[in-house]
């Protein structure tokens, strides 16, 4: 199976920096997937009224309305095919807010070959849909930006009830980690959440490590 990635960039895959390109072609094949452990130098949120909408988000995995810095954080990626045969990277991180609190954010991105388009499906039961730009900078970092939001009944979510996400990644070879940052904002009410920090992996090869069952959403989106 080619990685989603590799196949949402095409030939700019190869433009990566190469701990980078080890990290997205994760395919279930060579590693069935990559853990990542570390710490967000910061974790913020916008303007006091963003916080219900934070809060409510945590019901499903989506966004929550905790801030901080130095916060523990870990990343899963699996690559494996999903009940309808597409191509599937679990996107699973979890940040401990507080000593006695853990907050997780979790999508999986689908690969939809009748659209030709990378697909991220928000929360445990991927009731939200969103098609991603992805591209690559002149340093080989990975950037991408979130497209229209889609409800799981197909329907156009407006732009006023949703954000616009913006993520870099890049590998530091100084330091030997990956580093993330990532902005969601709203075209009318500003910024919304996002988490500045860095992390080393882990690969798990696929004879040691199955695709753990905590880290599949609980019911997937036929819709693409």
């Amino acid at each position: 199976m080619t990685s989603v990635f590799r196949r949402a960039l095409g030939a700019d895959f190869d433009r990566l920096h190469p701990e980078l390109q080890r990290r997205f072609g994760v395919d279930g094949a060579t590693h069935v997937g990559c853990v990542g452990t570390g710490v967000m130098e910061r974790v913020w949120r916008g303007a006091a009224f963003t916080a219900p909408f934070l809060h409510l988000g945590t019901l499903r995995h989506v966004l929550f309305p905790e801030t901080g810095e130095h916060v523990p954080f870990t990343i899963e990626n699996y690559a494996y095919t999903d009940s309808y045969g597409r191509p599937t990277l679990t996107f699973v991180r979890t940040f401990q807010v507080s000593p006695h609190r853990r907050r997780r954010f979790d999508a999986t991105m689908v690969w939809s070959e009748q659209r030709g388009v990378l697909v991220d499906y928000l929360g445990t039961h991927q009731h939200l849909a969103v098609d991603l730009h992805l591209g690559v900078d002149v340093t080989g970092a990975l950037t991408i930006r979130s497209g229209a939001y889609r409800s799981r009944g197909g329907l156009r979510c407006p732009a006023t009830l949703t954000g616009e996400a913006r993520l870099r990644e890049w590998y530091d070879e100084g330091t030997g980690r990956f580093g993330i940052r990532v902005a969601v904002t709203n075209h009318r009410f500003g910024p919304l959440f996002g988490y500045t920090g860095s992390f080393t992996l882990r690969y798990l090869r696929p004879d040691r490590a199955p695709v753990p069952a905590a880290v599949r959403p609980l019911r997937e989106n036929p819709r693409e």
